[in-house]
This record gives C-alpha cells, sequence and structure tokens, in this order.
C-alpha cells in the first residue's frame, strides 16, 4: 500500500506534533506493507528531509510552498498531492492539514481545537485550521483525534458523525530497561545540574499562552516563601506571548531560582523528566498531554490542570487542580513537595497509567486505519 506522509514537523525543533510524526514514521517506515513517501509542506526546508526521515521512508522532493497551498486548498480542491507523490492510495496530513488528492484517501490528524474554543490564544496560522478541516472534511477526508475528549470536540463543532472519526491515542517511550544504575545516576545528575538545584518543580513545553506558564510562576512565587532550596525550571521552545512569562518571572521575589532553558535537545529532556521532584502541567487546554505523559513514565510525580483530555490521559497518574486556580496548583505542588508518602504513590500510579499507552500500539492501530482507508478506495475506484 502507497501511503503519503506530511513530515514537515520534522523540520526544525521538535515540539509535540514534530514528536508524533517521528515516533510514527519510525515505525511504519519498516513495515513491508507499507510504501511510504514522505513530503514537507516547505519551499526552504525541503532539502533538509531525507536528514531527519526515519530509515525506510522515501522523501518527495518536488518543492511545495506553504502559504499559496494552504490558501489553494481552503478554497479549491487543487492542486493534489499526487503532483509531488505520483499515485498513492492514502495520504495523511498529521498536523492538521491534508492536502486534496486525485483518487487517495485522506486521513487528517486533529491534535485539538484551540482554534475554535480559545482562538486568543492562537496565532494567524493556527486560525486557519478550521476552514482548513471543514474543508477537508467536505472532501470526504477521515479525522484521526488522538483523545475521545477531542473525538467528541470534532463531532460537536464540525457536526461529524462518529463513523468519519478514529480515536488512536499517541504512544510513549518508557526508560530504557538496560540502564545500569550509574548511567541512571548519571542522567539524573544531568538534570540537576541543568536545573541548579537538587530539588526543583519542571514546567516543560512550547512558551506560548495556552500552556499558561504564568500561571506556574505565580504558584511557584506563593509556596517558595515555605521552601528555601525548591527551584522552578521551565524548558521549550519559544512560540508567543514569551512577554508574559518574562515579566511575571521578573516580578516573582524568588526570580533567582526560576530557570528558563529554551529550546533543549531530547537528552536533556530526559534528564530533567528523570530529575525533577516534580513535573507541573498548568495548561488551560490540551486535546492529548504528552509531556505529562513522559513525566509518568519516568516516575515523576505530575501535577496537572484538569483541561481538555488531560483527566482522560491522565487519570488517577496525577493530581488533577482546576484550570487557571493559582492556588490549587501552589497547594498541590507543594503537599508533593512536602509529602514523600504521596510522592511514592503518584510515581507507581504513574507508571502504571504510562504503561497502557505504547507507540508500537499506536502506529498498528494507524496502519490498520490506513489499509482500511485504501480498500474503501479500491472498492471505490473498482
Amino acid at each position: 500500500m502507497r501511503l503519503a506522509f506530511d513530515a514537515t514537523s520534522l523540520l526544525g525543533p521538535r515540539t509535540g506534533v514534530g514528536v508524533v510524526a517521528t515516533e510514527l514514521l519510525r515505525r511504519i517506515g519498516q513495515r513491508d506493507d507499507l510504501d511510504v513517501t514522505a513530503f514537507g509542506l516547505t519551499w526552504k526546508g525541503r532539502s533538509r528531509l531525507d536528514a531527519e526521515v526515519p530509515l525506510g521512508v522515501g522523501v518527495s522532493h518536488r518543492p511545495m510552498a506553504a502559504r499559496p497551498l494552504r490558501f489553494a486548498w481552503t478554497h479549491t480542491n487543487r492542486p493534489p498531492i499526487e503532483w509531488w507523490t505520483g499515485s498513492i492510495d492514502v495520504v495523511h496530513g498529521p498536523n492538521f492539514v491534508v492536502p486534496p488528492s486525485r483518487r487517495a484517501r485522506q486521513l487528517v490528524t486533529v491534535h485539538d481545537l484551540t482554534c475554535m474554543r480559545f482562538p486568543e490564544l492562537c496565532t494567524p496560522d493556527t486560525l486557519a485550521y478550521p476552514q482548513l478541516i471543514g474543508r477537508a472534511i467536505t472532501r470526504g477526508a477521515t479525522i484521526h483525534v488522538v483523545s475521545h475528549f477531542v473525538a467528541d470536540e470534532v463531532q460537536e463543532l464540525f457536526g461529524l458523525s462518529q463513523d468519519r472519526i478514529v480515536v488512536v491515542p499517541n504512544g510513549v517511550n518508557p526508560p530504557s530497561p538496560n540502564l545500569s544504575d550509574v548511567e541512571q545516576e548519571q542522567i539524573i545528575a544531568r538534570g540537576r545540574q541543568l536545573a541548579g538545584g537538587h530539588r526543583f518543580v519542571l514546567g516543560l513545553g512550547t512558551i506560548e499562552p495556552r500552556k499558561d506558564f504564568p500561571l506556574l510562576v505565580q504558584a511557584f512565587t506563593a509556596l517558595a516563601a515555605n521552601d528555601a532550596d525548591v527551584r522552578l525550571v521551565i524548558a521549550g521552545p519559544p512560540g508567543w506571548g514569551a512577554d508574559a512569562l518574562a515579566n511575571e518571572i521578573e516580578a516573582s521575589p524568588f526570580r533567582a531560582r526560576i530557570v528558563t532553558l529554551g529550546w533543549i535537545p531530547d537528552h536533556d529532556r530526559t534528564a530533567l523528566l528523570s530529575a525533577a521532584t516534580v513535573f507541573a502541567f498548568p495548561s488551560k487546554y490540551e486535546g492529548f498531554g504528552l509531556p505529562p505523559l513522559e513525566a509518568m513514565s519516568m516516575g515523576t510525580p505530575v501535577v496537572s490542570s484538569k483541561a481538555g483530555a488531560l483527566p482522560e490521559v491522565i487519570a488517577d497518574g496525577g493530581l488533577l487542580v482546576a484550570v487557571g486556580d493559582v492556588d490549587a496548583l501552589a497547594s498541590a505542588i507543594d503537599s508533593v513537595l512536602a509529602n514523600e508518602i504521596l510522592a511514592n504513590q503518584l510515581r507507581q500510579r504513574g507508571f502504571a497509567r504510562a504503561a497502557t499507552y505504547d507507540w508500537d500500539t499506536s502506529a498498528d492501530a494507524l496502519v490498520a486505519v490506513y489499509h482500511g482507508l485504501a480498500g474503501a478506495q479500491s472498492e471505490q475506484h473498482g
């Protein structure tokens, strides 16, 4: 079966969508039943795609200009993806946008609907997603979502029937079981070195209003007065709205204990997640929640908001607090910092919950969707 896969998110620093695309391509590129061609919705970055795609994945090198193509696909069903990939059976857009096609069946991943629920938290590019998703639905595309929460959102906001929506959750990579005690200690030591101390609260994600890191700084400020050695570390690539975070940090009397690291490579991400005393995720809205799932897989206690799909994904694996409630967030973090029995309970529950999410399972489920769509396409054109 011939599959075209949008790999644009592999270019540049990996955000959550880039992680998802990478993990899926690593697995589907190795399958004998798929012939996978990656394409990049980019003019300048197309030459870098060969170096980024995993083994077993081919690359379409014809240039694709993102802005004109998105405009065209918002209003028409041309140009079709086959102009770049040749004949295919299925095209998968894993980042809200799927190109039109001549004959291939279309699958588009909708990670969340922030663009419709909270448009004030979005960039102009993101605000174009509803029209692109709606156009894809009109063309007959199937919608892939990563949680039942998003499935309900798509049904409600687009009026789409359930049989046009498939739920395949993301996975998580557990820590390597082959690490020696010494190697694990070295990873934790690296995380503490980055944090500048042994005890720290970690916030991880793109710096943007939806993640609400300024609220995390406020919560840290509230608890830091009674905990003299705890630190706050915030790591993630800059998005937009970074000034609000910078201003909140500057206003904190404990700003000397707040560390911002910007984008970090994967090995430092692992080190921080492994070494953190508490992982905090105060997001205003989420369609899944990869960072808290990663933290749970590494045995780090999680405190999270109840936004969107987070209760579905985290379940009893972490402490959940109301969205935007700084006092509740500070109290929950403080309770984990002060109570080792609670922290150990969260570690064990987090491990168990994270173990129910697996990238191999996710990839297998999506491949089944591809084959189902390809079979339907064959019947339609047979």
